[in-house]
């Protein structure tokens, strides 16, 4: 698997990824509609860093780097992740999580902060903790899942 900067020609195959992720509703606070002229200006806008996992010449994954502030917040990072249902369960959210913070490091970032990992999202907050993000937050009723109602959202964060 390769981990690289995503190209304009990958925009089709990580739109793929996007609205498949978001279509649950329990995961992304992205409307499950965002339509893909919207998904551009969030995924691949001038202040975003977006990449992509590629093994085979298939995209299994993406994941966005960005400051998490601007100005004097912009020396800690933030990043999203998302991988295809496809490549589920073979490491994938683990390899872009291990790149992310590799690269976050190099561009100078001193910490990684998750400002909205939805609390019922379990194996994104084990994988996270493994990588030893902690909860530092919690906002009471913060996401609307689609199917459980409102649901806590998690603050996690770690030096880098």
């Amino acid at each position: 698997m390769t981990i690289r900067i995503a190209t304009a020609a990958d925009h089709p195959a990580v739109w793929a990824i996007f609205s498949e992720v978001i279509a649950g509703g329990d995961t992304y606070a992205f409307a499950p509609d965002t339509s893909r002229e919207a998904f551009a200006t969030l995924w691949f806008a001038d202040y975003i860093t977006t990449f992509v996992a590629e093994e085979d010449g298939i995209i299994l994954g993406t994941y966005i780097l960005k400051a998490n502030q601007p100005g004097l917040g912009d020396h800690v990072a933030n990043c999203g992740y998302m991988v295809s249902s496809r490549a589920r369960g073979r490491g994938v959210g683990g390899a872009l999580c291990t790149h992310s913070l590799d690269y976050a490091r190099a561009a100078g970032f001193l910490g990684m902060q998750f400002n909205f990992v939805v609390s019922t999202n379990t194996g994104a907050v084990r994988l996270w903790e493994k990588f030893g993000f902690e909860i530092v937050g919690r906002t009471p009723n913060g996401f609307r899942h689609a199917q459980l109602g409102y649901v806590d959202t998690l603050i996690m964060y770690r030096a880098l």
